[in-house]
């Protein structure tokens, strides 16, 4: 794609505005970019920064009843509020995730879709966490048989976790 500003060089640079849902596309060279002072060149984006502007600045920290919280949760072991989490985008310590536990599950689950690691297992190693991790994904096979009324279905997958779970215990 072609540079709209100059028409000579490679647009390497796309930005999309969407005002009263009207969508408008630029896509601009890196020297045009520049020349017309579009900000945020070049800089390194990180995590930090994308932690920063996931979470919700303009929300107060509620607590019970969704009331803003009298008192403001505190970090024990580091002294960290969440107002400090949300400036610096990072924790202060490891007790701060207990701590701010349930400001933190609405922050994971817009990252990730989900609270819980939904990672990959080791190719090698303990085969305990191979049939633990085929459990799960049955078992979540399952309920998705079960909502969408697919009993016989449903019945093969009962069948194969009972197989797994007596197979388990007999080697623990």
């Amino acid at each position: 794609m072609v540079c709209q500003v100059c028409g000579k060089k490679s647009a390497t640079i796309h930005l999309t505005e969407i005002v009263n849902d009207q969508m408008t596309e630029l896509h601009v060279c890196e020297g045009c970019a520049k020349e017309k002072g579009i900000a945020g060149l070049g800089q390194p984006f990180g995590l930090q920064d994308l932690l920063s502007g996931l979470v919700d600045f303009g929300a107060p920290l509620a607590g019970a009843g969704g009331k803003q919280a009298k008192s403001v949760v505190q970090c024990s072991n580091c002294k960290m509020s969440y107002e400090d989490f949300r400036k610096a985008g990072r924790f202060g310590c490891s007790q701060c995730y207990e701590v701010f536990k349930e400001s933190l599950e609405p922050l994971l689950k817009k990252i990730h879709g989900a609270t819980q690691h939904q990672g990959k297992a080791p190719t090698h190693g303990d085969e305990s966490v191979k049939m633990k991790k085929e459990l799960q994904d049955l078992q979540l096979k399952l309920q998705r048989a079960v909502q969408n009324e697919e009993f016989e279905e449903a019945a093969k997958l009962r069948d194969k976790i009972r197989t797994l779970e007596k197979g388990e215990a007999a080697g623990a």
